[in-house]
């Protein structure tokens, strides 16, 4: 029987890995230990065929389920048939709304001075002929990286890769039990991995080397910018939900939220004496991939009042202007990012990524015309918007005539089950709570707010007024809906490139007010009126 890994069979063999598959098929595995099980970077996830495999080594002990160490995954019954998926799947790579500030001036922390590199004003190295720097936004399902050329400004190359921690759970509370027990280390192992592998994938594309890369801004999540640098997130998992870092900031003992080290301390495969910067943190569980997305947006120059939408397995909120602002942070989960969904996936090529439905028939379309693999979360909300608009479901998610499911793509046998809708409707739920009550904290209707930004992968492909016909955003006009693209990124790099902006964040940060969702006194009541397949009211204290 075969072995089968992205769609290509081989004859199984008896003794022989998985690693030995992916070699004969010329799919690069991360690797620095020879293969010897000891550097745990080789994880793959078996689709099928588990039993096939001998069982788990004494390498593997920090992974259960589906995953395994490439390496220590070896056929035991050549009768079987095995399916198994190296974890660096490449999403949709959203360029989009990728644009440097008007307003940024270029001040990289890294300049040349004659033949030598300064970091920091400090003579660190000879001038190789190229001054570059790295741009990072670790999500909790996606890692996007721009490589800028730090003498002109220019991003020369933009990539995105699935997040390979997600043995470890598929949201942050997850990830934060696997990594405080015994397992501790082996989530910032798999993503720093993983960034030195994306590394050398961006430096062949672009033919530079390593050592010309002398400057890095990492931005994410609480738990995920503190996992990359080494950080205990245990604190991040209990109340109050802080970071050690930003509780040591709050007793006076630091100076701000935001980390700085070395690309050796950190792991990175890059010029050792490289500058290290993590983006400081606004509070709780909204980290610094919002704050950078606050600095993309403007909104330490903004006097009017905006709202800023980052959706994702965590969704954050944060509304007002540069004078003081509210932000929430919503445990929305992965329904929409491919998770707890029979048939979700995330946006690969295959995914439905849109659906109409005609005379009680859907029409659906997926990313790069390909075969219907599942569907991602943009269409996702397309079909719940559809299947209520053509009244095949109720406001409650009630399938037409109770029927089990409604098949969206029917060639396929694929389709959206009850439990699928009643995933769906709490993550939305989760989604609509944080906009509703920010929004009522910060005291505004909808019709004061100048503006609502929208930010991230998911977010830029999004059909707007379907999400508002669901409630999935807050009933906004359609014309004062801004797509912001990967807002993070773009942020990111935007203190790569400029010092003063890194001082204008970390300054920003100290002006926002943090809402604890789960403490509003009738935060029950609102879950459950956000589950239902309607537009948010406007007026919020109707």
């Amino acid at each position: 029987m075969p072995v089968i890994l992205n769609g290509h069979e081989i004859q199984s063999h008896r003794g022989k890995s998985l690693f030995d598959y992916a070699d004969h098929l010329r799919v690069r595995v991360p690797t620095s230990c020879c293969r010897g099980g000891s550097c745990h970077e080789c994880i793959v996830e078996v689709h099928s065929g588990m039993e096939g495999l001998f069982p788990h080594s004494r390498d593997e002990y920090f992974l259960s389920g589906n995953y395994r160490l490439a390496c220590q995954a070896i056929v035991a019954d050549p009768a079987e048939t095995i399916e198994f998926g190296v974890m660096r799947r490449q999403p949709r790579i959203l360029n989009e709304g990728i644009r440097t500030r008007p307003d940024l001036e270029l001040d990289p922390l890294v300049s040349r001075c004659g033949d030598e590199v300064h970091i920091g004003g400090e003579p660190s190295d000879t001038y190789r002929g190229r001054i570059l720097g790295l741009a990072v936004d670790i999500g909790t399902t996606t890692v996007a990286i721009n490589l800028v050329d730090l003498e002109s400004g220019e991003v020369i190359a933009t990539s995105s890769f699935e997040n390979p921690q997600r043995f470890g759970g598929s949201d942050v509370m997850n990830r934060i039990s696997f990594d405080v027990g015994r397992n501790r280390g082996e989530l910032r192992l798999a993503i720093i991995s993983a960034i030195n592998f994306e590394i050398g994938e961006l430096i062949r594309l672009a033919n530079v080397q390593r050592r010309q890369i002398y400057d890095v801004v990492i931005v994410g999540n609480t738990t995920m910018r503190d996992i990359a640098f080494g950080i205990n997130v245990q604190s991040v998992g209990v109340k109050p939900y802080k970071s050690s870092v930003e509780m040591e900031f709050e007793e006076g003992t630091r100076e701000g939220t935001s980390l700085r080290s070395n690309a050796q301390a950190v792991g990175l495969r890059i010029f050792p004496k490289a500058h290290v910067y993590g983006g400081p943190l606004i509070g709780c569980h909204v980290g610094a991939d919002v704050a950078a997305g606050l600095l993309a947006i403007g909104m330490d120059v903004q006097d009017d009042p905006v709202m800023l939408v980052d959706i994702g397995t965590n969704t954050e909120v944060v509304i007002g202007n540069r004078h003081g602002m509210v932000a929430a942070s919503c445990p929305a989960g992965p329904a929409f990012e491919g998770g707890q969904v029979t048939h979700g996936m995330a946006g690969y090529d295959g995914a439905v990524e849109s659906v109409r439905i005609r005379d009680g028939l859907p029409e659906v379309s997926t990313i790069a015309g390909a075969e219907a693999q599942g569907i991602c979360g943009s269409g996702l909300v397309d079909l719940l918007y559809e299947l209520r608009s053509a009244g095949l479901m109720t406001d409650l998610g009630v399938l037409q005539g109770g029927a089990s499911q409604f098949l969206f793509a029917p060639e396929q046998g694929m389709g959206l089950s009850r439990a699928d809708i009643s995933a769906l409707a709490q993550a939305k739920s989760a989604n609509y709570c944080g906009q509703f009550i920010a929004l009522r904290h910060y005291g505004m209707s909808v019709d004061a707010i100048s503006r609502l930004y929208l930010a991230g992968g998911f977010a830029n492909y999004l059909n707007v007024e379907n999400a508002i016909g669901i409630g999935f955003v807050a009933d906004f006009p359609a014309e004062r809906v801004v797509r912001a693209g990967n807002a993070a990124l773009e942020g990111a790099t935007a203190m790569l490139l400029s010092q003063d902006m890194r001082r204008r964040i970390e300054a920003l940060v100290l002006n926002i007010e943090h809402i604890e969702l789960e403490t509003t006194p009738d935060f029950f009541e609102i879950f459950v009126e956000g589950c239902m397949f309607k537009p948010m009211p406007r007026d919020l204290n109707g």
